[in-house]
């Protein structure tokens, strides 16, 4: 699976020539179907998919024509912004989940906050739920997820007499990866700047990365709990051979896994067929397991990665959009969509539909338990300057982790406090 932009920022307005659809289509004079325009974000469906989709949705509603527009990620804030602010925008939009509280800001989406209940909102995932609300309404619809799991080699496992199942607690994953890093083998390849993995060991030890006061907004890396979790982090990162000053994407860490004897990454599970396509012999020697929690009886929090669906308020066709938003986030399509995609669906409840995909049954025990970054708009300026990347780097190289927590805590303070 792609990695989605989890946010976008500074983005400016476009005139609204700039956004290419068509409802304005939508009205037929001649009394046929009513147009509705949708932008799907690029391998959020495949072709297939799509192709059923469309056709079973327009069977049960006859009165509405799906005219489905793939859209690219690059650029696409600058586009939504534009589409928001015109009076051509498309019925539905597919945004990143974290996306939502920039674009519900300045007023342009559709409030769904009664119709939570039509739609199965008391099982959604949190992860999705959570940042598709705004100041208490409900804005972004769940539509699917991902996040990360542990990605291992079974052979390597073996060898070590290693059994994935039960690996539960922290403890149990330090000893393993250290009986695992011997032989010339290296017992996880963990990059220095992984942060969304450091959050969800943040929120594990039940901290955050900034908490809301008020109307104001303070970073949290220097809470005990963040600390006890950038210190736990450097133990696991000292089992391997992981870089200390880079990210998983610097050099991408599924070649190098794919390279080298190493016996786990910490990946979405679509990092296993990147590993398996850059070296075939490993093709069948890739399992998965969750990320382990303190305890044995809730796996490690995780980041929830994912899309929203949102209808822009100047959308033409606001009922057949909410009927389209009803079908696609569903428990029908939900399935269906889970089975050909790989993803999560959206809620917890029907987290057996992906019982026979191994990563993703893994990927919906652990997004149980996701969480979502810190909801305000400015959080997307927090990741563009990423202090939090700075603060790991500085703490695995030797520097004091109390200085350096409180000089991370107290950039990511100002930021969410400056509007910009």
């Amino acid at each position: 699976m792609k990695h989605r932009p989890l946010s976008l920022l500074g983005v400016m307005l476009l005139s609204a020539g700039l956004v290419a659809c068509s409802s304005s289509d939508g009205d037929q004079s001649d009394g046929g179907p009513t147009a509705l325009d949708v932008w799907l974000m690029r391998d959020s469906v495949s072709a297939a998919f799509q192709e059923e989709f469309e056709a079973g949705f327009e069977k049960a509603h006859p009165e509405i024509d799906v005219k489905i527009q793939i859209q690219e990620w690059e650029g696409i804030g600058e586009k939504v912004t534009a589409a928001l602010a015109s009076n051509d925008a498309p019925d539905v939009i597919e945004v990143g989940n974290t996306q939502v509280a920039q674009y519900a800001q300045s007023g342009g989406l559709t409030d769904f906050t009664d119709k939570v209940a039509d739609l199965g909102g008391d099982a959604w995932l949190k992860g999705l739920a959570e940042p598709g609300a705004w100041e208490g309404k409900q804005y972004g619809i769940p539509y699917y997820a991902a996040n990360r799991v542990v990605i291992y080699r079974t052979d390597l496992f073996e060898k070590a007499g290693i059994d994935a199942s039960k690996i539960k607690t922290r403890d149990q994953w330090l000893a393993a990866t250290e009986k695992l890093n011997k032989g010339g083998v290296q017992g996880i390849y963990l990059p220095g700047q992984n942060w969304f993995t450091l959050a969800g060991f943040v929120w594990d030890e039940g901290g955050d990365l900034a908490v809301q006061e008020g109307e104001d907004w303070a970073g949290g890396l220097d809470s005990p709990e963040a600390l006890r979790a950038m210190e736990f982090y450097g133990q696991l990162q000292a089992l391997g051979k992981g870089p200390k000053d880079s990210d998983e994407s610097r050099p991408l860490q599924a070649e190098v896994v794919a390279k080298g004897q190493i016996a786990q990454v910490i990946a979405t599970p679509g990092g296993a067929n990147v590993i398996a396509q850059s070296n075939p012999e490993l093709k069948g020697k890739l399992g998965f397991f969750p990320i382990p929690g303190k305890t044995a009886d809730t796996p490690g929090a995780v980041f929830t990665g994912g899309s929203d669906l949102v209808v822009p308020a100047v959308a033409a066709h606001q009922d057949e959009a909410y009927t389209f938003i009803k079908e696609l986030t569903g428990d029908a399509w939900q399935q269906k969509l889970a089975l050909a995609m790989s993803y999560v669906p959206n809620k917890t409840t029907l987290a057996d539909a992906v019982a026979s995909d191994p990563g993703a049954a893994v990927m919906a025990v652990g997004a149980a338990q996701g969480h979502a970054t810190p909801n305000t708009p400015q959080w997307a300026a927090v990741e563009a300057k990423n202090p939090i990347k700075d603060y790991m780097t500085a703490v695995l190289t030797g520097r004091n982790a109390k200085s350096e927590a409180a000089k991370a805590s107290q950039s990511i303070t100002t930021t969410l406090n400056s509007g910009s």
